[in-house]
């Protein structure tokens, strides 16, 4: 369907929405994105780990030892802002902080089996959000939109 057939159409659906924002990708991708994080939020209660504790951990997880500044890129945030994450994990007795030998700038990150199992707990929870909120679509849909979104990520040239 053409973007302002599509627009029309959600018009039609949505009277309260009047804007030609609808045939804009951008647009579209932030709306999905806050009601993503929404029903993430929900889904976790409070007290739960928040998007972005959930993306340090599982990526701590998946690489045991790594370095602040490893984790910091491949989060795609200034190490700056890593800090509050990591005091909160550390706060929750989620991962340790240790010096690397030879070099007691580095500090290497492991996460506890506390935050192991908090990690394990919260992907199913996650998994279970994402397979609520994309219900309506087919395998082959969750499948294209997953390659999309890999191929958009990976205009950014600072991803890896």
């Amino acid at each position: 369907m053409a973007p302002r057939a599509l627009a029309k159409q959600t018009n039609a659906e949505m009277p309260d929405v009047v804007s030609d924002l609808e045939i804009l990708i951008g647009y579209n991708m932030k709306r999905a994105y806050v009601a993503i994080q929404k029903d993430f939020r929900a889904a976790l209660g409070e007290g739960g780990l928040s998007p972005r504790t959930f993306s340090a951990l599982s990526l701590v997880v998946a690489h045991p030892n790594i370095s602040q500044s490893s984790l910091a890129r491949l989060l795609g945030i200034e190490r700056s802002g890593l800090v509050a994450i990591i005091d909160e994990l550390e706060r929750r007795n989620y991962l340790t902080r240790s010096h690397v030998p030879g070099d007691r700038r580095v500090q290497a990150l492991v996460a506890t089996h506390e935050g192991n199992a908090a990690y394990q707990a919260t992907l199913a929870t996650v998994q279970a959000h994402e397979e609520r909120l994309l219900a309506t679509l087919s395998a082959t849909e969750k499948h294209t939109l997953m390659q999309i979104l890999i191929k958009i990520r990976l205009t950014d040239k600072e991803d890896i």
